[in-house]
């Protein structure tokens, strides 16, 4: 069953120029959309198992404190930045 869905004409022209970029229809651009984004319960879900793994691979000893730094390098990787911990890391290395 089809539903419509009410958004602002900056935002519709916005899904049609990405749909027609990606050679797809804004419904299905939709719905991609939609599936790739993750709810709070599944990104919970996400970090437990990534933390469960790092458990497994890394010595027992890893504290909390050791997995928020974790998180910070990653955000700062994701945010297009090198973590300077990894940059000297780099410069010993050379």
């Amino acid at each position: 069953m089809d539903t419509t869905i009410k958004v602002d004409t900056e935002v519709r022209d916005r899904l049609a120029l990405l749909a027609n970029e990606r050679g797809t229809t804004m419904r299905d651009l939709v719905a991609q959309l939609t599936q790739a984004a993750l709810t709070a319960d599944e990104l919970r879900d996400r970090a437990a198992r990534a933390e469960q793994y790092v458990r497994l691979k890394i010595p027992s000893d890893l504290s909390a404190d050791d997995l928020t730094r974790g998180e910070d390098v990653w955000a700062a990787v994701e945010a297009g930045n090198v973590p300077e911990s990894l940059a000297e890391d780099d410069r010993r290395a050379a």
